[in-house]
Parts: C-alpha cells; sequence; structure tokens
C-alpha cells in the first residue's frame, strides 16, 4: 500500500480509503438488510492490507454505517486506522443539534474521539444559513478542545468558486470532494487546496459507482495494461498528486483486494497516458454538450423538474454506456440532499423552459426521452 502525507496534519495516510456508504447486504424474509457480519469481514480485510483510513458518516447504510465501523475496529482494529465521520449539516434545526449528533455518533463509533470530523456536504446554502448562522464552527472548535475530535473536515457538493470561499475560511484541516475521470469540475481546487496545506481526500473515485460498471466507451481512455473502468478511475485519481486519499465505497472481498492491488503499484499513468484521456474526455463532453451544457438557465422549473440533473443521467446512459448507474440514480432524485428536484417524468409541459435553452434543445421531447430510457 502506499502512503500519502495527508496536508499539514501529521498524519500518512493510505493511498485507498475505505468507503463504508456501500456496506454488504443479505435477504432476510424477502427484505434487504446490511449484513454487519460480512460488512466487519470485508472492513477488516481492508485493513489487514493496509487501508488506515476509514470514511462514514452519519445516515450512511440507513443510519447503521457508523454501528458497523465500530464493531469492525474492535479486537485491536481501532489503533491501526484513522476514523472520519461526518455531522449532517442540512439537518441541523437548531445549535445544539451539533452537540447531540456528535455525541451520539461516538457512541455507535464506540471511540472516544474522531479523529477526522466532517461538516457532510457542505454548499452555498448549507455553509451560510447553518454553519455560519448557528455558529458551528465555534462549537466543533470546543469538542476539539473537550478531545471529541481530532481534526476538522468538511465534504463538499456546489461550485469551485464556494469551494474556494471554505478553504480560504481556515477552518479546515481537510476536505473530502468529487473528483474522477468524468467529473474533474474540483481539480483546481484540489491544487489549491493542497497548496494550501490541507489533506485532500477524494470521494465518487469510482463515479459513486458509476464506473464500477465497465463500459467500453470509458476502456477507450485505458492504456493496455489497465484491465477494467474501476482500475482506471483508480488509476487516475491516484496520478493526480494533489490527491492523498482516494475512498471506494467496498462491499465485497475481491473489490477490496483489486483495489489495494492498484493503490499498491507504484505504476501511475504517464502524461502520454493522461493525454490520451484528456483527449478522448473531451470528444465525449462534446457529445454531451449537446443534449445540455448544464448552464442551468432552464430552471427553476415551475413543477420542480430538476432539468440539467435529468439530462446528466440520460448522458451517462447514452454516451457514456453506464446504463445500470444511470437508471439507479434517475431513481433517487428528489431522494437525496444533493439530488434535489423531481425527476422527468413530473414535467407538465408548460414550455417555459425551451426558450431559455442557449442549446435550443426541445426540452419538453428529450425528459420524455429520458424517463423513457431510464425508468
Amino acid at each position: 500500500m502506499q502512503y500519502r502525507e495527508f496536508g499539514k496534519t501529521g498524519y500518512k495516510i493510505s493511498a485507498l480509503g475505505f468507503g463504508a456508504m456501500r456496506l454488504p447486504e443479505k435477504e432476510i424474509n424477502g427484505k434487504k438488510v446490511f449484513d454487519h457480519e460480512e460488512s466487519i469481514r470485508v472492513i477488516r480485510r481492508g485493513i489487514d492490507l493496509g487501508i488506515n483510513y476509514i470514511d462514514s458518516a452519519y445516515g450512511y447504510c440507513n443510519y447503521e454505517s457508523e454501528t458497523i465501523v465500530g464493531k469492525a475496529l474492535k479486537d485491536g482494529y481501532r489503533k491501526k486506522v484513522k476514523i472520519s465521520t461526518k455531522f449532517p449539516t442540512w439537518s441541523a434545526k437548531r445549535p445544539e443539534d451539533f452537540e447531540k449528533c456528535l455525541d451520539e455518533q461516538l457512541k455507535k463509533l464506540d471511540t472516544d474521539k474522531i479523529d477526522f470530523y466532517h461538516f457532510h456536504s457542505l454548499n452555498e446554502k448549507n455553509w451560510n444559513e447553518i454553519a455560519m448562522k448557528f455558529n458551528l464552527i465555534n462549537r466543533a472548535f470546543k469538542a476539539k478542545e473537550e478531545g471529541k475530535i481530532d481534526h476538522l473536515s468538511f465534504s463538499f457538493h456546489d461550485n469551485p468558486d464556494v469551494l474556494k470561499t471554505i478553504i480560504d475560511s481556515g477552518f479546515f484541516e481537510s476536505m473530502l470532494v468529487q473528483y474522477n475521470i468524468l467529473d474533474r469540475s474540483n481539480e483546481e481546487m484540489i491544487a489549491y487546496a493542497a497548496l494550501k496545506g490541507l489533506g485532500v481526500a477524494i470521494m465518487g473515485t469510482i463515479g459513486g459507482g458509476r464506473l464500477g460498471e465497465n463500459s467500453e466507451a470509458i476502456m477507450k481512455m485505458a492504456p493496455d495494461f489497465v484491465r477494467s473502468t474501476p482500475e482506471l478511475a483508480l488509476r487516475f485519481v491516484l496520478s493526480n498528486p494533489n490527491v492523498h486519499c482516494a475512498l471506494s465505497g467496498m462491499n465485497a472481498i475481491k473489490m477490496v483486494d483489486e483495489n489495494v492491488a492498484t493503490a499498491s503499484s507504484d505504476r501511475t499513468l504517464t502524461i502520454d497516458e493522461l493525454e490520451t484521456i484528456n483527449h478522448i474526455s473531451k470528444i465525449y463532453k462534446e457529445k454531451s454538450d449537446l443534449n445540455c451544457t448544464y448552464c442551468k438557465y432552464c430552471i427553476p422549473c415551475p413543477n420542480g423538474v430538476n432539468i440539467p440533473l435529468n439530462f446528466h443521467f440520460y448522458n451517462y446512459y447514452q454516451i457514456y454506456e453506464l446504463k445500470n448507474f444511470a437508471r439507479e440514480q434517475y431513481l433517487l432524485i428528489g431522494k437525496l440532499p444533493w439530488y434535489e428536484g423531481k425527476c422527468a417524468s413530473e414535467c407538465i409541459e408548460c414550455g417555459e423552459c425551451e426558450p431559455k435553452c442557449p442549446q435550443k434543445i426541445p426540452i419538453i421531447k428529450q425528459l420524455k426521452e429520458t424517463h423513457k430510457i431510464l425508468k
């Protein structure tokens, strides 16, 4: 396993981090439940192979992830890793919710200290109207003084200019942002954060699962030695010198073994190989832009349809051939904090959006097509 300095935190963490968001499930009486015993086995396999950064969150795995991680870290495993988990920023209704949630998480994780405590899913609204309004930063620093938190961090879902504002606040020692072969919007801010001394961890390394699905379109970018789309995705992220840790949500021993093998290799992508990826990515982006450039001029929709997000998943299906992922994510629109709005089927054909579109997309027709193929 490769290890990298995690900003100025003083820690060296594994290049591959264990994302405890997609833990193994099993079926009992026709109902899917999280398999605690198998999850513990998978997590410990990762630790035994050198992973020393475990990332969870309050709401992961139907609120069971932290409990499972806590169980996995018994029998001497706790001292081998750093725990990262997250305060659900969007759910805070009053300032004291911070301490209430933190104490609950410490109990679920069965630990007296969380090594990296994140404000989860920060965006401009949560930053200004919750974190700043409720003075949660000061509450977090008080928790640090009490020894409940070691390092203050944040995860992020918004535009790079908002990300820069949060980095420049000076409150945080590490950050967790999305970055992968298909979404490089945070690349400049990743370099900026590393320069400022923050530890940089990456989520969505395998595209939030979408790059776990082998795709001929994506594999056109791959050098000959790369065997699969997930391997290419992980190698791409780890080839960025400003990335300290790439998370992967792993739910099987085989997946752990494959990802550890990739993260343990010192074979990074060459300049020529990265240029090939850049060239093909540009072609795919141009194809995507024929459908939607995500300029967002078409929203807000009077009926709340998130038009750009619907077309985003449409492009994953049509252009990148990530069909299973596109269908799965389409069904989550409106059900996750970062997938706000309604799906394409909620279009009432009012026509208000179409005159606003610079691409002159027949939005109503394409929303119908999007629902037809993704439902």
